[in-house]
């Protein structure tokens, strides 16, 4: 029971950590937006933020997708749970097997990880949400990045520190629930 009360507690507090405040971003600044919808989960894409509407929410101009006539680039309202800054450039050499990555693939990058390093700079990708590999040049892969407390994190570097934040708040629970017996 504590740690399925620990998990939700954790899942809440990433949750609201990835929430976007309208300070964060200023006009034109270059942003990635996601999407709910179905066969989207798990991509990005580049955006431009036009302009901060009421609280939370953002007119963004995609860089890639274009209105269905395809006159002008796509302007879309998005909420603060869809919206992070432009990843920072991370240069790599070369990826290895089991690295995670963000693989750009119909105008979006999409979160897969290397199961198979090729010749030539070229590398297979494996993709959780359609169980699908694909082939990808190198120049077309960055390393994944997940966006946490205001800060761009590694993969490798996300488990420890949810290893320790869960650790301090069990702590924390075990210390108040100590306390209320002797209350």
């Amino acid at each position: 029971m504590l740690i399925l009360m620990k998990l939700a507690s954790t899942q809440d507090r990433n949750f609201n950590d990835l929430i976007v405040t309208d300070e964060m971003f200023t006009n034109r600044a270059l942003v990635e937006v996601s999407s709910d919808e179905e066969g989207f989960h798990g991509s990005w894409f580049a955006a431009t933020l036009v302009k901060s509407l009421r609280k939370g929410k953002f007119l963004i101009e995609y860089k890639c997708l274009s209105t269905e006539d395809g006159s002008e680039l796509l302007r879309e309202e998005v909420d603060n749970m869809h919206i992070r800054p432009h990843p920072r450039e991370n240069v790599v050499d070369h990826f290895k097997q089991l690295d995670e990555v963000d693989a750009l693939f119909n105008e979006g990058w999409w979160v897969g990880v290397i199961s198979k390093v090729l010749t030539g700079s070229r590398y297979i990708v494996y993709f959780r949400e359609t169980c699908e590999e694909l082939e990808f040049q190198h120049s077309e892969l960055r390393l994944h990045q997940d966006w946490i407390d205001g800060k761009w994190v590694i993969p490798s570097r996300v488990w420890p520190y949810l290893i320790l934040t869960t650790l301090f708040d069990i702590y924390q629970l075990l210390c108040f629930s100590v306390l209320w017996k002797f209350l």
